[in-house]
């Protein structure tokens, strides 16, 4: 029995992993912390998906769906798809033929099965690829200021240095990443890969044009890096026009896909993927195996497998569309269509610009698509003003900060239009333009 006047053990944070002295890490746990605290703010921190739609029900639908197929079209008696489901399951996973469909009608992606890794959620495909790409101190990844906080957190935690790329109004900007290619090797460092969002990326919505993403391809063929497409947000664009990915236009295997269902269907089942077609030489003789069996070996030893529940519930809902996610979020699509609109609408009506032609003191950027736009503010946009924000004024925003791995967006807000309705959408961005002139007074 311990006293309270017992010795205790401490640990000094010192002999933990820098990680957890970043505040990278710290960014989610204070945005719930604050949303626990002041329930009756607007929040636009939350980058979570429309949940309306959410049936409980239909869980039973899904796995019950996926059931027969295990039976019917895989040729499973019942003993084995009881172990199918009950059981630990294959590293690579259950879904890989029904992946291979969805990425074909979705994507006019043409993969492998055996290319294929299922993850749990998107964040284990990111912590798979660096693990497997860093090899020493010299080994670097690039990724364009700002770029998605879970993504500088992974690689955090695999101490893999990440080297900021400038971004334009079109996303990453190729031509900064050459440059930042020749600056790294110039220093002694091995770039290994560039991480991109090209369609409405997390945080600043903005996508790439389609002369850039075919830019982006010769400079990593040239280069010799691979690219990291990470593809979440392509199916809410605002115009029903989409690009076509990275890994569709991709002839020579440079491109590993991420994909996820989290926006999807529900993040709640923590099913990601990634597509890893490359071979790789100097293991086995002949061609060599795929670089998702490497990334398999190394998730036999983080999670086994993904949940098989999770992974039947998801390819319900995926035999349930015919295998295509654009068909299935429909609905989703059409909100966040509506509450992009709403926002637009409502920053030009709460920040309108200056009678006398000065330039205005908040401006925002116009994504086509996605969940998310960014605000550039008159002041800096810290976690005490976001606290400020919060207790004073009742709305909830998400510092711009947290997504630069080397410093950046002190006055710049990330607003996330996910779950919030027109009205909320209204009256959250008056109490945010109540902040603006309270701090500019």
């Amino acid at each position: 029995m311990i006293t309270e006047s017992a010795p205790r053990t401490t640990v000094d944070l010192g002999d933990l992993h820098g990680s957890l002295s970043d505040p990278v890490l710290s960014s989610m746990t204070l945005l719930n912390e604050l949303a626990g605290r002041f329930p009756k703010a607007v929040s636009f921190s939350a980058g979570r998906p429309y949940e309306e739609f959410y049936d409980p029900l239909q869980l039973h639908d899904h796995l019950e769906r996926f059931r027969k197929y295990l039976e019917v079209e895989r040729g499973l008696g019942p003993d084995r798809v009881r172990t199918a489901l009950f059981q630990y399951g294959h590293t690579k996973g259950l879904l890989t033929d029904l992946l291979v469909r969805h990425l074909a009608v979705d994507e006019g992606v043409d993969a492998l099965p055996e290319s294929i890794v299922v993850t749990t959620g998107c964040q284990e495909a990111m912590i798979l690829l660096l693990r497997a790409l860093r090899t020493g101190d010299e080994d670097v990844i690039l990724a364009p200021a700002p770029t998605y906080v879970g993504f500088l957190g992974a690689a955090r935690l695999m101490d893999m240095p990440v080297l900021p790329v400038s971004e334009g109004a079109g996303g990453i900007d190729v031509e900064d990443l050459a440059v930042q290619i020749a600056r790294a090797r110039e220093r002694g460092l091995r770039p290994r890969a560039c991480y991109v969002v090209p369609d409405f990326a997390n945080p600043s919505g903005l996508s790439m044009s389609l002369a850039d993403r075919r830019r982006l391809l010769e400079v990593a063929e040239r280069e010799d890096i691979l690219v990291i497409e990470d593809n979440p947000y392509s199916l809410f664009n605002a115009d029903g026009h989409r690009l076509p990915t990275l890994k569709s236009l991709d002839t020579t295997r440079r491109v590993v896909y991420v994909g996820s269902f989290a926006k999807t269907v529900f993040p709640g089942a923590r099913v990601g993927y990634l597509v890893a077609d490359q071979r790789v030489a100097g293991t086995d003789p002949g061609e060599g195996p795929l670089l998702a069996d490497q990334l398999a070996k190394l998730k036999s030893m983080l999670t086994l497998n993904t949940s098989t529940v999770s992974q039947a519930v998801i390819g319900g809902k995926l035999l349930a569309n015919d295998c295509s996610m654009a068909r299935a979020t429909e609905r989703e699509a059409q909100v966040y269509r509506r509450n992009l609109a709403a926002v637009m609408a409502g920053l030009d009506r709460h920040f309108p610009a200056p009678d006398d032609g000065s330039r205005p003191r908040t401006t925002w950027n116009v994504p086509g698509g996605g969940m998310f736009a960014v605000l550039s503010l008159p002041f800096e946009a810290d976690d005490a003003m976001l606290e400020y924000s919060a207790s004073r004024f009742g709305v909830l925003w998400t510092p711009m900060r947290y997504f630069y791995p080397d410093g950046g967006g002190t006055r710049q807000i990330r607003l996330s239009f996910s779950v919030l309705t027109p009205a909320q959408i209204d009256e959250g961005l008056s109490r945010l333009a109540a902040l603006v002139r309270d701090r500019t007074a």
